[in-house]
């Protein structure tokens, strides 16, 4: 996300699509019209698709390229974490920590992450460094979250796809569940859905990760009709007094509750959870300083409690557009597609966000 001054903090005046003259109810009816704009929801899947068979005979055998798919992920997480750690130190070296908006939220990842390394409570993938950080005691913290009334009751959950919440997404699909996943960083579409239904016994751990994700799950757009019953969130530091958390920095989160707020699967009252080890737990996340578009939690499970923090941070309405840059606009294609589309049926163009100077990808070695 572009750098951002105090105007853009969270006692800001949010921007919504409503303020536009005449545009919330255009826009109402452009959520009834988004059929076109579903994205092709196997184009991405038959890049990693092969047949077998030898060339002269009949070639009818496709299966789905895992280590292809697996060897892109990689190297798409690899590049991404790079250019996280590069906009670190663009925002706490060159702009100060006191004058810069977000720079406080990097000191603090970094604390969490120094610590949860320094003190081996961390686990794979390592370093934790620039990620959803996976650690110890992971899968009791999703069995505390199992637990709970809003998950025993949900009928669809949606869960992010790191590591940390591979049991969560498990307890999901056992559960005769709807799981409802992001594609990684959006890159490849926009979320999939999985259900019982579509598993067997053997394959249901396969679908809790990413390329059981890709190789099982429906991919869907826009246009989907959903409702989204519960929440569970990533986090990297999370404030059991507020509710206020912090991410690993990419903003993906945000944008996926925003386009889920416009498709109209959830609202106010969808809860909003994040599993966490107690030393993620903080205390100095600054609530008059965090965005428009973050989100807070309701409920907090670790591996030895369940914590619900009454929060009183509002929840984000929906994208606002005038945050996002061209370059993050750029990375996205299903925003790209849903702004377009937006614009065509209201005959108005939305706002966009300053440019942001997007890190160097990092040269590799050959």
């Amino acid at each position: 996300m572009p750098l951002m001054d105090s105007s853009l903090l969270r006692n800001s005046t949010p921007f919504t699509l409503g303020p536009l003259p005449n545009l919330l109810n255009k826009t109402q009816k452009c959520r009834h019209s988004l059929s076109s704009l579903s994205l092709p929801t196997n184009s991405h899947k038959h890049l990693f698709m092969r047949r077998s068979g030898s060339s002269s005979g009949p070639r009818n055998d496709v299966t789905f390229d895992e280590a292809a798919y697996e060897a892109e992920r990689l190297s798409l997480d690899a590049k991404a974490r790079e250019e996280m750690a590069e906009t670190s130190k663009i925002e706490t070296q060159q702009s100060g920590v006191a004058e810069d908006p977000k720079a406080w939220k990097w000191v603090i990842r970094k604390r969490i992450w120094d610590m949860m390394e320094a003190r081996n409570i961390a686990q794979n993938p390592r370093p934790v460094h620039h990620r959803i950080p996976n650690f110890v005691g992971a899968a009791a913290a999703a069995d505390k979250l199992g637990g709970l009334e809003v998950f025993r009751v949900g009928n669809c959950v949606k869960v992010n796809p790191d590591s940390p919440q591979k049991q969560v997404r498990f307890l999901t699909l056992s559960g005769e569940k709807k799981l409802l996943t992001p594609q990684p960083r959006l890159r490849t579409g926009f979320f999939s859905v999985l259900e019982s239904h579509m598993l067997t016994p053997s394959t249901i751990k396969e679908a809790c990760t990413s390329v059981g994700v890709a190789k099982y799950g429906r991919a869907i757009g826009l246009d989907e009709k959903i409702k989204v019953d519960l929440i569970v969130i990533g986090s990297v530091a999370v404030d059991p007094r507020t509710g206020a958390r912090l991410g690993k920095g990419e903003g993906f989160a945000e944008l996926e509750y925003g386009m889920l707020r416009f498709m109209g699967a959830i609202d106010d009252s969808t809860p909003v959870v994040t599993t966490v080890h107690d030393s993620q737990l903080v205390d100095d996340i600054p609530i008059e300083k965090l965005l428009v578009h973050d989100v807070p939690v309701d409920i907090i499970c670790t591996p030895t409690q369940v914590i619900f923090t009454n929060t009183s941070i509002p929840k984000p309405q929906g994208i606002y557009w005038d945050k996002l840059s061209p370059e993050k606009l750029g990375q996205i294609r299903i925003l790209r597609e849903l702004k377009r589309r937006i614009e065509e049926e209201t005959g108005q163009k939305l706002p966009c966000g300053p440019s942001e100077k997007l890190p160097p990808t990092a040269r590799r070695g050959r």
